[in-house]
Order: C-alpha cells, then structure tokens, then sequence
C-alpha cells in the first residue's frame, strides 16, 4: 500500500511563496507520473500541477507561471514550488499519482493566503 505524506503549508500574505513537499510512504509500482491537487469546496480537487517521466511538466491555467513542480529522484520526493500567492489559492493540497488511485490519498497541506 502506498500513501502520500504532504508537508509545507501554513499562512502566507498575498504575493509570498510557499514550498511544498511530497513524499510516497510505500512503493509506487506501476507510474511514471504525480500530480499536485487542490481542494477548495466539500470533496473536489482540482487538478493544478503534474509530471511525467517523458513529457515533463503542465499547469493549469489558473496557476501556470506562478506554480513550478519538480521530482527529486534520489530523495523520492516531489515538490511545488508556489510564488505571487493569492487569496483564491487558499486550499487544501494533495499529492497524487497519475492517473488517481484514490486509495493513496493522504491529509493534505492546508495553504491560507490572506493578509
């Protein structure tokens, strides 16, 4: 069983940075790639940054510039880089493989942008 353990979040003023850290409590068998989600309202989670082991990095539009994720293979861990915060990217956020297994969810960072 794998589970994803999310570090890093807290309480940042608009236009501030934050890095998060993701790390994979068990062995991934059968992906070459993780993504970064959100959850904002009741139990949905937005896509907003993922990775692949061919064709690298995406964003979503709402985050592209401001959003950077890296893989740190040594380490086995995933990062997410986040600049220009503001208040609409206040959520609660998750790591991921892609495609979902919705077994390996784990408790999420919770990220507050206000001043």
């Amino acid at each position: 069983q794998v589970q994803f353990v999310e570090s890093g979040g807290g309480l940042v003023q608009p236009g501030g940075s934050l890095t998060l850290a993701c790390v994979a409590s068990g062995s991934i068998f059968s992906t070459d790639a993780v993504g970064w989600f959100r959850q904002v309202h009741g139990n949905l989670r937005e896509l907003v940054a993922s990775w692949t082991h061919y064709a690298g990095t995406s964003y979503v539009d709402s985050v592209r510039g401001r959003f950077t994720i890296s893989r740190d293979a040594a380490k086995n861990m995933v990062y997410l880089q986040m600049t220009g915060l503001k208040p609409d990217d206040t959520a609660v956020y998750y790591c991921n493989v892609l495609p979902v297994n919705n077994n390996y969810w784990g408790q999420g960072t919770q990220v507050t942008v206000s001043s």
